[in-house]
């Protein structure tokens, strides 16, 4: 028997195999070939075909990241241990943690809640705080949950998550605030309450093409058409992302539904503009006015402000504004820097606005100054996902607190990272119908409510712990932060409380006093 000494290649005799050689073979010259015409990558052209490995490196390294080098306490904006917590209490399974905490607590800037010698049981009551002003001129007051659904717009996010959001808050009883793309269809179908923000763009309360103005006729309709869902109006200045930033929504992108929501022209005419400032009001005293205004038009509901804190001098020129006036906002929400949102510039999300601890206590301690605190409720928001960090801006001096990306993880968000790109892998913020069918409502909206129910449980039990009785008892000298390995301070040592009254006789401390005589 003869064997054949020739290469293995040459032995074959079925056709496939050539043909798969063959078309391996020219699809690699005509890739090289392409990578050394094209002139706008040198890796590409320098070393053909290889330097496309570089590319589909950095395409796949986010999951590679996320799922095999990041550990439990690594992933920004939150770990992998926040995320976790989430997703096991929206699902309603067991969030315990076995063989003690997996962090370093002589880590500088671990906050510790301290605990009493003798808790107590905090009353379910105590979790909701009532918002409104009569000496302002609101009649509606409203009842709202500690934990709430912070501002994420129609548009931004889709239609099945918008349904299972405002769906949980209705199960929960706590508000949903629709963001500033106007009050959808979305939001209506549930019946949960809604915070209906009101943004640059007068969306559902205004006219006009590019420049938008604030509309009265067009405010009372949405406001009738919500059939009594809207509880509160909040009035948007700034957010934490992008703070002193607009947006625009080209015209290609306004689908039908969008359009109604936000009361404008179909087929659209003209690119959705949000500047980066209100047509309505462009100072302090103006705005206070436009509150009042918008207030009557509702018939007495709660109207506030969000913001994110800038220079203190416009805060101060707030609060004066108020005092001289006599009428204002029924709550102000806080956003700090370290907000969520869809799509930001870089500079604008990392290096612009004041982080929500140093934003929330410059605004209490105006509010305390100016003699104003007990009228007007804070919000607190800007990455609030656990009870302990719910309780931590409640000891600071806020009334209540939102979160959007908390809400978010409890639908099924698994930080992908592409909220900017209508490509979000679990239907949350894109408004592709395809990736959207993935998103069950009915399923998502009870885990809506599991998250919020268990975390609020969270926050009650940690203040018992600390030997409060009610929400109101807690404060900023009962939790400690660590400022080097070997010390710390409580957080009122932190951010000291001012006197009341302090600015109006001029005794506060210099950095206020001297924002406030600046005005």
């Amino acid at each position: 028997m003869t064997i054949s000494t020739a290469p293995y290649f040459c032995q074959i005799t079925s056709p496939l195999p050539a043909a798969a050689l063959t078309l391996t073979t020219a699809t690699y010259f005509i890739i090289g070939e392409n990578d050394m015409k094209q002139n706008q990558h040198a890796i590409r052209r320098n070393y053909p075909v290889l330097g496309n490995v570089r590319y589909i490196l950095e395409t796949v390294r986010p999951e590679l990241r996320q799922y095999i080098v990041e550990s439990d306490m690594d992933g920004r904006p939150f770990n992998r241990m926040d995320r976790a917590q989430i997703y096991t209490r929206a699902k309603g399974v067991d969030d315990t943690i076995a063989f003690g905490t997996r962090r370093n607590l002589y880590d500088v800037n671990t906050d510790i809640a301290c605990h009493s010698m003798w808790p107590k049981e905090v009353e379910k009551s105590s979790a909701r705080v009532n918002i409104g002003t009569e000496e302002f001129g609101t009649t509606k007051q409203y009842s709202a949950s500690i934990f709430n659904i912070s501002a994420m717009s129609y548009g931004a996010i889709s239609d099945n998550a918008i349904l299972a959001l405002n769906q949980g808050a209705k199960i929960g009883n706590f508000y949903h605030n629709t963001g500033e793309g106007g009050v959808s269809e979305f939001h209506k179908r549930p019946g949960g309450d809604i915070v209906w923000n009101i943004g640059t763009g007068y969306f559902g309360c205004g006219s006009g093409g590019d420049k938008r103005v604030f509309d009265p006729a067009c405010f009372l309709e949405t406001i009738d058409e919500s059939g009594g869902q809207i509880k509160m109006i909040e009035i948007k200045l700034s957010q934490g992302a992008k703070p002193g930033h607009g947006g625009l929504l080209p015209k290609a992108k306004i689908t039908e539904s969008i359009a109604k929501a936000r009361k404008l022209h179909y087929p659209p005419l003209h690119d959705c503009h949000s500047p980066s400032s209100h047509s309505a009001f462009s100072n302090s005293y103006e705005l206070v006015n436009f509150i009042a205004k918008v207030r009557e038009l509702s018939g007495g509901l709660p109207v506030g402000i969000k913001m994110c804190v800038g220079q203190p001098i416009d805060f101060a020129a707030l609060c004066k504004a108020i005092v001289d006036l006599n009428v204002g906002p029924d709550f102000i929400t806080i956003d700090g820097s370290e907000g969520g949102t869809g799509a930001a510039p870089p500079e604008f999300s990392d290096s612009i606005g004041v982080p929500l601890e140093e934003g929330l206590c410059l605004a209490r301690n105006f509010l305390i100054g100016a003699n104003l605190r007990h009228k007007i409720k804070l919000i607190a928001s800007g990455r609030i996902t656990s009870g302990f960090s719910i309780t931590r801006n409640l000891a600071l001096g806020a009334d209540l607190t939102n979160s959007a990306r908390g809400f978010m993880m409890s639908l099924g968000c698994i930080q992908a990272l592409k909220c900017n790109s209508n490509k979000c892998p679990t239907g949350i913020a894109t408004q592709n119908k395809d990736l959207m069918y993935g998103l069950d409502p009915e399923i998502k909206s009870v885990r809506v409510y599991n998250y919020h129910k268990r975390t609020v449980n969270s926050a009650l039990e940690i203040i018992g712990a600390m030997g409060c009785e009610d929400i109101k008892e807690l404060s900023a000298e009962k939790i400690m932060r660590r400022v080097r390995t070997n010390e710390t301070q409580t957080l009122s040592d932190h951010f000291p409380i001012v006197p009341n009254g302090c600015l109006l006789d001029g005794t506060a401390p210099n950095k206020l006093q001297t924002a406030w005589d600046g005005v």
